[in-house]
C-alpha cells in the first residue's frame, strides 16, 4: 500500500530543548498505527510537529505525496490532516451542535461524507446534548464531541492524541467501539494511547518512542508476542 503519511528524520525542539531526534516512521492509506511510549517521550510533539502547531528543526514530512513540513496549521488541516487533540479542546461557550458545524467540510469530495446527522447517528449521545454548551458536557461527551468535530472535516488522516484518557470504563469501551468501526470503514487513524492490550487489536502497526528516538516499530502480532518490549519501553 502507498503510504499516505511519511515522516523521515523528524527534529523539533522547544527552544534549546531538543525533543524529537530523527524519528521515522509513515502510514499506509487505510492503515491504523500508533505512537506509543512513556509520558514526555516525544509522542505529541510528533502529532504537534505533523499538524503544524511546532515547526521542526529538520527532517521532512510527506502527506499524499507532498511536502507539508513548514505549512501552517489550518493549511496542513485543509490537506485532509484532523487532530483530535489531548484535553479535547472544545469550544466551552458554544452548543454541541455549533461545535460541530464549525468545523464542518469536504474539501476533498468523499463520496460518504460527515455530515452532523452521520456524526449524531454515531454517536447518539451528541443528538441528545445538541442544545447543550460545552461546559456543561461530562467528560466522555466531550471526547466524543472531539471526535464527531474531527470527523466533520472529512478527513483523509484522523490523529487522536490520548483518546481514552480519563474516561470511565464504559465511556472507554464506546470510544474503542467507535474507533473500530472507523477502521473498518477504511479511515486511515493515528493513535497515541496508554491501553496497549486494546490496540494490539485495533491497530495494524505500532511505532514506539523512547526520549524523542524511534527505538522499535513493528506489526501487533510482533508486540503482542514480545511482552519484554512492553516492560522496557512502556512501563508495563
Amino acid at each position: 500500500m502507498a503510504a499516505l503519511l511519511e515522516i523521515e528524520s523528524l527534529e523539533t525542539a522547544y527552544g534549546m530543548s531538543q525533543v524529537l531526534f530523527g524519528v521515522s516512521f509513515a502510514i499506509a492509506e487505510g492503515e491504523v498505527a500508533t505512537l506509543l511510549g512513556r509520558n514526555g517521550m516525544g509522542k505529541t510533539t510528533a502529532v504537534r510537529s505533523i499538524c503544524g502547531l511546532e515547526k521542526p528543526g529538520g527532517g521532512s514530512i510527506r502527506f499524499a505525496g507532498k511536502r507539508i513540513d513548514g505549512l501552517s496549521a489550518d493549511r496542513i488541516g485543509r490537506a485532509g490532516i484532523a487532530l483530535a487533540p489531548e484535553g479535547r479542546q472544545i469550544f466551552p461557550n458554544l452548543t454541541v451542535r455549533e461545535n460541530l458545524l464549525a468545523f464542518a467540510a469536504n474539501r476533498h469530495g468523499a463520496s460518504k461524507p460527515w455530515t452532523l446527522d452521520r456524526v449524531y447517528a454515531f454517536f447518539p449521545r451528541l443528538a441528545e446534548r445538541a442544545g447543550v454548551l460545552g461546559t456543561r458536557l461530562s467528560g466522555g461527551e466531550q471526547q466524543m464531541l472531539t471526535i464527531g468535530r474531527a470527523l466533520m472535516t472529512n478527513p483523509k488522516l484522523l490523529i487522536l492524541d490520548e483518546a481514552s484518557e480519563g474516561l470511565a470504563p464504559l465511556v472507554r469501551e464506546e470510544i474503542w467501539r467507535c474507533l473500530d468501526t472507523l477502521r473498518s470503514s477504511g479511515q486511515t487513524i493515528l493513535l497515541i494511547d496508554k491501553h496497549v492490550e486494546r490496540l494490539l487489536a485495533l491497530a495494524d502497526r505500532h511505532t514506539i518512542l523512547e526520549r524523542g528516538r524511534v527505538v522499535w516499530q513493528g506489526a501487533s502480532a510482533e508486540l503482542d508476542a514480545d511482552r519484554g518490549i512492553w516492560h522496557r519501553y512502556l512501563g508495563i
